[in-house]
Order: structure tokens, then C-alpha cells, then sequence
């Protein structure tokens, strides 16, 4: 069989898993022991797989998360207060279907971010969209887009990304230009998709740091209610590394 005219119209259709495996079953002695059938079958699980492969990069790509985590990896042995069962139970990501937040909170260092970012990646390997954005950087470029006309069609990435993680909540008070924009984002997700926050603040004081009481009331009203919650405790995790890279 002349199989370069095949592999040639595998890469014109875009089968380049196809025309890989092809390339491969042609270069191997023993291919010939096994039917039409499960050759075929091989050629179409490699296409599948190497498709699924280039789409997760796309996710991952566009997620552009701060940390490269995955849950897996998540230490359990130091002594941070949390809940290995409850991020077991997260890994499922039944909350992204179910559009219900995570609130992660504690001291800075203990891992907030990196597991906000391990949860976002395991979106990403499911399926979902994700997007990490810090909360005062996002709050900072929603003027400017306003301003250049892409406010619109920034509000509508937020609100269609399946995983909307907002890192470092509530490092200053918010003015009333931001309120209104972050109540506008959650509007647009409340109900319809997940936002995972990271603070180093208790939840009970970001009523206060929002400012107004009528607009905290309608943003903490669209975060907590229907929302896990993650309080981390305990010593910063760099300031451990730091102690365990100068005894060595």
C-alpha cells in the first residue's frame, strides 16, 4: 500500500494525530498482526487524544493562571488547616456545575493563590473554561477599557469564563466606580458560573473594605451565600522553604 498519498490527506484534513499514529504503525514490524479494525481504532484514539491535548493548552494558555498547581500535589502535611475531604470533594468540580464560589482566606503565604490556581487547572482539565485575574489589577484595566471601548466585550469574557479566580481581595477599599464595576461582574455570573476569591481577610470584614452598604450588601449577597469556604491558618509556607534552604 502507498500510504504517503493517505498521510498526506490526513494533514490536509488537520488528522495530524492521525497521520502520526499512521506514520508509526508503518514503521513497526509487528503491525501487521492486528486487524483492520483495531489499526483503525488506534488511529482514531490518537486523534482524540492529541485534539484533547491542543484544547487543554488552549485553556490553560488562556487561563493564564499565576501558578502552575494541580490538586494533586496539594502538601497535606503542613499544619494550614485544611480540609483534605472537602478538596477532594472539590475535584470532581460538581461546584462549577452547580455555580457555587470559593472563598479561600488566611494570612499571606499559606498557599491561597496556588490553591485557587490548582482548582482552575483542574477546570481546565475537565473541560471548563478558567481566567486569574488580581482583583486590583482587573479593577485598574476596567477604566481603561471603558475608556478604548473594549469595556463591554471585557465585562462579557468574564461573565461567560466557566472558573473566574480573583486573587488578593480586598487589599484597599474599594471606590465607587469599582464597586459598581465588581457588582457587574458578579451579576453576570451569579447563578450561572463559579468565582473563586483568595483574602487575606476574614469574609465577616469585606462588607467594610466594599465601602458602600447597599452595594456590599448586593456583592456579599452574590459571594457568600452560595459559596465553600476555605479558612487557612497557620505560618507563611515561603517562610518555611526559606528555613529549609538555610539549613541546607
Amino acid at each position: 500500500m502507498l500510504y504517503h498519498p493517505t498521510l498526506d490527506k490526513l494533514r490536509i484534513l488537520k488528522f495530524s494525530g492521525m497521520s502520526h499514529a499512521l506514520e508509526e504503525q508503518m514503521q513497526s514490524p509487528d503491525i501487521t498482526q492486528l486487524s483492520f479494525e483495531e489499526r483503525l481504532g488506534l488511529l482514531v484514539d490518537r486523534e482524540i487524544t492529541e485534539r484533547d491535548n491542543r484544547r487543554l493548552t488552549s485553556r490553560l494558555r488562556q487561563a493564564r493562571l499565576k501558578q502552575q498547581a494541580c490538586l494533586e500535589d496539594i502538601d497535606y502535611q503542613a499544619s494550614r488547616g485544611l480540609d483534605k475531604t472537602l478538596l477532594l470533594n472539590l475535584s470532581n468540580c460538581q461546584w462549577i456545575k452547580k455555580s457555587i464560589n470559593i472563598l479561600i482566606t488566611g494570612p499571606t503565604g499559606v498557599g491561597k493563590s496556588w490553591i485557587a490556581c490548582a482548582l482552575a487547572q483542574k477546570a481546565c482539565r475537565e473541560g471548563y473554561s478558567a481566567y486569574y485575574h488580581r482583583l486590583t489589577r482587573l479593577l485598574q484595566e476596567l477604566p481603561l477599557a471603558r475608556g478604548d471601548g473594549s469595556y463591554a466585550k471585557l465585562l462579557a469574557r468574564l461573565a461567560k469564563t466557566d472558573v473566574l479566580v480573583l486573587d488578593d481581595w480586598g487589599l484597599v477599599k474599594l471606590n465607587a466606580e469599582q464597586r459598581r464595576d465588581l457588582l457587574e461582574i458578579l451579576e453576570d455570573r451569579h447563578g450561572s458560573r463559579a468565582t473563586i476569591i483568595t483574602s487575606q481577610l476574614p469574609i465577616d470584614q469585606w462588607h467594610d473594605i466594599i465601602g458602600d452598604a447597599t452595594l456590599a450588601d448586593a456583592i456579599m449577597d452574590r459571594l457568600v451565600h452560595n459559596a465553600y469556604k476555605i479558612n487557612l491558618t497557620g505560618e507563611s509556607m515561603r517562610k518555611k522553604q526559606a528555613k529549609l534552604t538555610e539549613k541546607n
